[in-house]
């Protein structure tokens, strides 16, 4: 239970860190943070969770992290079911949070930071696009989570190296899905947003999933 309390305060916090700058302080007139703050707000939440909660839960913060930590033999899979429910629960509770403050003086909440594609990419990038994406960031995302958190690794680097990794992936790709990499976060707005961000919801579940279970094989094969 303690594991799982920890991993819903760990997503809420990923959640609202990252989704509430792109919401709140990313476009705020004159001195909006842009893509680039968006980008380090992701990177820092998580940084800052794995250094306080992750000698308690690891600090997965994703349900596609905690499945491909399992495919990389790292956790066993009485894990999955409770660490997941946990994350979205914890995601839904910080969207739900951000609604409060973003529609607190009177505006409604717009896209809401919700991913998706073709016309409702922030590039306005195609279906293949954010599936080529979504799979190759969160495949990187779980090597170098895999890598940095081997036994042979540099030990007390691990939550910079994932940290930085996630600032980057979000550099590179939320002008094409505004950044999945995580189901929970993707729920967590689709919810609030409905319409057109449940309906492409699928995408953001099912891609990184797959994206991140191809990096725990492929570790496991080049570790071996």
């Amino acid at each position: 239970m303690k594991k799982n309390v920890a991993e819903f305060i760990g997503t809420f916090w990923l959640v609202l860190g990252g989704c509430g700058s792109a919401v709140l302080a990313a476009n705020f007139p004159n001195i909006g943070i842009g893509l680039v703050g968006v980008s380090l707000a992701f990177g820092l939440t998580v940084l800052t969770i794995v250094y306080s909660l992750g000698h308690i839960s690891g600090a997965h913060l994703n349900p596609a992290v905690t499945i491909g930590l399992w495919a990389g033999g790292r956790v066993g899979g009485k894990t999955i079911l409770p660490y997941v429910i946990a994350q979205v629960l914890g995601g839904i509770a910080a969207a739900a949070v951000l609604y409060i403050l973003a529609t607190g003086n009177g505006s409604d909440i717009g896209n809401f930071a919700a991913n998706g594609y073709g016309d409702h990419s922030p590039g306005g990038y195609s279906m293949l696009a954010a599936i080529v994406s979504e799979f190759v960031m969160t495949f990187m995302f779980l090597i170098i989570i895999l890598g940095a958190t081997d036994e042979n690794a540099p030990k007390g680097f691990a939550g910079i190296a994932i940290g930085l990794a996630l600032t980057l992936i979000h550099l590179i790709s939320i002008p094409v899905t505004n950044t999945s990499v995580n189901p929970a976060r993707s729920i967590s707005q689709a919810v609030f947003v409905g319409d057109w961000a449940l309906s492409q919801l699928w995408l953001f579940i099912l891609i990184p999933i797959l994206g991140a279970m191809a990096a725990g094989w492929v570790y496991k094969l080049i570790k071996s």
